[in-house]
């Protein structure tokens, strides 16, 4: 993966080859925005056009630079993962390591750290000691779609880029073109993508589709106007984090949706378009605050769930702050 196989994102990539041209890299990077957009791929590519014979502004793909860290066995380059749902401070200690020794194949050493927001406090105390000492053999490059859980600390010694969402025909031409889906298909998961490859290939999964299509129809069933309906409707999320976050997520794109129906005709906007008749009808019967509200009240649910509280009572505080139609405001749903 270099720089010229990256959709989208021709702003970003300029200024980074821009850098690598005038040997200007900062020490830290800190590449933001959603998952799946491509931010560590960009890193990958900054990575093999630091270590590429032909560099400096792209990567060969073909040296035997280029070639190892496509196999993830390069001694320069490595990436730091969470494991589960933390990056722990033996990880940042042990790539603190690494980092005391010079490169081995002559080039930058590059080290990666994908969802770096997932630091606990101790390993992110941990690895601002290594952005206040920074060595000139060293390239590190964070990646969050979470900037603002970092601690202020380390955003200040990074540069900073905001990688935004990817246009829908982007991830359409990908869908077809990579994945050879059908046009129809792959206009539906583009649209419902929110401009992510990434999530539109997590949703080209028949569980996943039937697992949405059903949820969506207990939504916007005529009786979830009824408080009690409304209250019992948090046992659909399941029980398990990932299935939780990914129902929340398909609850946040229908009041996204509604919204957008109250400030436009342009259906084209919308993310569930297979459900635009509904969406409509749904969105006639809210105020814009309404909606409003309740796209808030999803954001503080995914918040608490993702940061592992007790997901029954969060899900069951969201619901008593959801409104789903004009008798369902307020605490009375």
């Amino acid at each position: 993966m270099s720089f010229r196989d990256i959709l989208g994102h021709e702003k970003q990539i300029g200024i980074l080859q821009n850098a690598l041209e005038r040997n200007r890299t900062p020490h830290a990077y800190l590449f933001c925005g959603m998952k799946g957009i491509g931010k560590k791929s960009a890193a990958l590519a900054v990575a093999k056009a630091l270590n590429c014979r032909s560099g400096p502004r792209d990567a060969c793909d073909a040296c035997p630079s280029c070639l190892k860290i496509d196999h993830r066995n390069h001694p320069d380059v490595a990436i730091v993962a969470p494991e589960g749902q933390f990056i722990r401070i033996q990880a940042v200690r042990e790539l603190q390591d690494q980092m005391k020794f010079r490169p081995f194949e002559g080039g930058k050493r590059v080290f990666i750290l994908v969802d770096a927001d997932r630091m606990n406090s101790t390993a992110a105390n941990a690895l601002l000691k290594t952005l206040e000492e920074p060595n000139r053999n060293n390239r590190l490059i964070l990646t969050t779609p979470r900037p603002y859980q970092l601690p202020m600390t380390i955003l200040s010694r990074c540069q900073m880029l905001r990688f935004g969402p990817l246009s829908r025909e982007t991830v359409f031409r990908y869908l077809r073109e990579r994945l050879s889906l059908v046009p129809e298909a792959a206009r539906m998961l583009a649209s419902s993508s929110g401009g992510s490859i990434g999530r539109a290939i997590e949703m080209n999964d028949a569980d996943y589709l039937t697992l949405r299509n059903q949820f969506l129809d207990r939504l916007f069933d005529e009786r979830m106007k009824h408080p009690l309906q409304v209250l019992s409707f948090a046992g659909d999320f399941g029980r398990d984090r990932k299935g939780i976050l990914e129902r929340l997520d398909i609850l946040r794109s229908c009041f996204r949706d509604a919204l957008v129906c109250k400030e436009t005709s342009d259906s084209a906007a919308l993310f569930n378009q297979d459900r635009i008749p509904v969406i409509r009808s749904f969105a006639a019967g809210l105020s814009g605050a309404d909606l409003l509200q309740n796209i808030r009240a999803v954001n503080r649910a995914a918040r608490a769930i993702d940061q592992n509280a007790n997901k029954s009572l969060t899900l069951e505080a969201m619901m008593f702050k959801l409104a789903l139609s004009p008798s369902s405001e307020g605490a009375t749903l």
